[in-house]
């Protein structure tokens, strides 16, 4: 299992693009709440959304998890923490102190805020209280911050999985599965996304958001447990039609409920204790079918896979902060909401793809502040 798995890169760089596409199209939903938004908002847009929140941040963990596995494989545990601290804890401070906080200026000053300039406003990340009360956040690097704690909470885990113990277990497991299916972890997701009736929400703030903490968690872990046996991957192969079958069948359904609002209320309840399990099942199915459609048809690699592997990082550390600036300036404008988000799509990509060309991959520095390997 230490040999380079391309579907990985392909999956993770995938993830990445729709993420800029979500992010791209938050100003302009209905319902959800946003640093800056459009006046007039899309319905429409919102289910595309609705549909990528399901499994996009799933996947991303589940692909970390794995990956955690193949670097414990090669390099012992205090060169990992290390390896993570490099790759993850200085990128997000960093982020902290010199990409988030532009954000934070934008949608105060949106919001009536009286800063004369961005000098003005910088001091007052360390002068007032974390966001949303205060200017200090980590915003969309909140997944770096958790990442890096997961890392750091798998390691007796991951140990675990690779002892002689751990491997019978996870040949057990493995085999298991192989007869039954993927349905046993999708059931422990459920369980887990009971969670969410005391911690309704997802805040990425560790403090009051045990139900993300945990869903995100769970699916790193499965990850790290799929990424020492390599029963998983064929069952996941094998099963990849299957696993499609019943996410896209559970979606409809879904979404039946709530286009005919008959969703039901968030209080506990065997009708909404059902529904969040089908929540929890649809979105597990949607990973796992992915996952099996990559290992069948994306184990390859190209110049644009080279390429997009190395800059996704930099680029997801920067996107935000870009897609928060222009829309701000976007939605003041009269266009309709797709010539908008359009705009709003290709120019963030450019200045993303931009900075990183000519800004953070030439220079030992800025390679190293955004968690890249130096040359």
């Amino acid at each position: 299992m230490n040999e380079r798995r391309y579907d990985l890169d392909w999956l993770r760089v995938m993830a990445i693009i729709l993420l800029h596409l979500f992010h791209c199209a938050m100003p302009f939903i209905a319902e959800w709440d946003w640093h800056l938004k459009n006046k007039e908002t899309s319905y429409l847009v919102l289910e595309c959304n609705y549909f990528l929140s399901r499994w996009r941040m799933p996947i991303l963990f589940f692909i970390s998890g794995i990956g955690t596995v193949f670097v414990l494989n090669q390099k012992s545990v205090l060169h990992f923490i290390w390896q993570r601290t490099k790759r993850l804890l200085i990128p997000l401070l960093f982020g902290m102190l010199m990409i988030v906080p532009a954000q934070v200026y934008f949608e105060r000053i949106y919001k009536g805020a009286k800063y004369t300039s961005y000098l003005d406003f910088y001091p007052s990340i360390f002068t007032t209280t974390v966001y949303p009360a205060g200017n200090l956040s980590w915003h969309h690097l909140w997944f770096i911050a958790y990442l890096f704690v997961y890392s750091l909470l798998a390691i007796p885990l991951i140990l675990f999985f690779k002892s002689s113990k751990g491997i019978v277990i996870t040949n057990i497991v493995a085999k298991f599965s192989n007869k039954i299916g993927m349905i046993g972890f999708g059931l422990i997701l459920s369980i887990a996304a009971l969670l969410y009736f005391p911690f309704p929400g997802e805040t990425h703030a560790f403090v009051d958001d045990w139900a993300a903490f945990t869903r995100y968690f769970l699916y790193f872990i499965f990850g790290a447990f799929f990424g020492t046996n390599p029963i998983f991957w064929k069952n996941l192969e094998n099963n990849r039609k299957l696993n499609l079958k019943i996410a896209f069948f559970s979606t409809l359904f879904i979404n039946y409920l709530r286009w005919n609002d008959k969703e039901p209320d968030w209080d506990i309840s065997t009708v909404n204790i059902l529904f969040i399990f089908l929540l929890a099942l649809s979105a597990w199915f949607w990973v796992t079918a992915f996952l099996g459609y990559g290992k069948k048809y994306l184990n390859f690699t190209n110049k644009f896979l080279q390429f997009s592997n190395e800059a996704i990082y930099p680029f997801y550390i920067l996107h935000q902060t870009f897609i928060v600036i222009i829309a701000y300036y976007v939605i003041q404008t009269q266009d309709d909401i797709i010539s908008k988000y359009l705009f709003l799509t290709f120019v963030t990509l450019i200045l993303s793809i931009g900075f990183y060309v000519f800004l953070i991959k030439p220079y030992k520095i800025t390679r190293f502040l955004f968690g890249m390997k130096i040359k």
